[in-house]
């Protein structure tokens, strides 16, 4: 079950596009493609995959996450890797 969903967000100015399920870029797991921040399915996704790998449980977890990709991730750590790593290393320091 999906720790957030899209009525949990923080931010509410989302585009919401649907993407092709078949799409080959798409593995399941962050990897070296570039996250879309206004991208409210990518968030979503996002996020989910970052709570389940780190068994986070709790809403305010993921809000956190939300917060740090938008006010915190440098705008040059654009990959979901890189992004994931820098998350990572900064949560304890996060203001969220």
């Amino acid at each position: 079950m999906a720790l957030i969903t899209k009525s949990d967000l923080y931010y509410k100015d989302y585009s919401w596009t649907t993407i092709s399920g078949d799409n080959p870029k798409i593995t399941g797991e962050p990897d070296s493609t570039l996250l879309n921040r206004k991208e409210g399915y990518e968030i979503l996704y996002f996020i989910n995959k970052l709570a389940d790998i780190h068994g986070l449980k709790e809403t305010r977890s993921g809000n956190k996450i939300e917060k740090m990709i938008r006010e915190e991730v440098p705008g040059d750590v654009r990959s979901q890797e890189k992004i994931k790593s820098w998350i990572e290393q900064n949560w304890e320091n996060s203001r969220f």
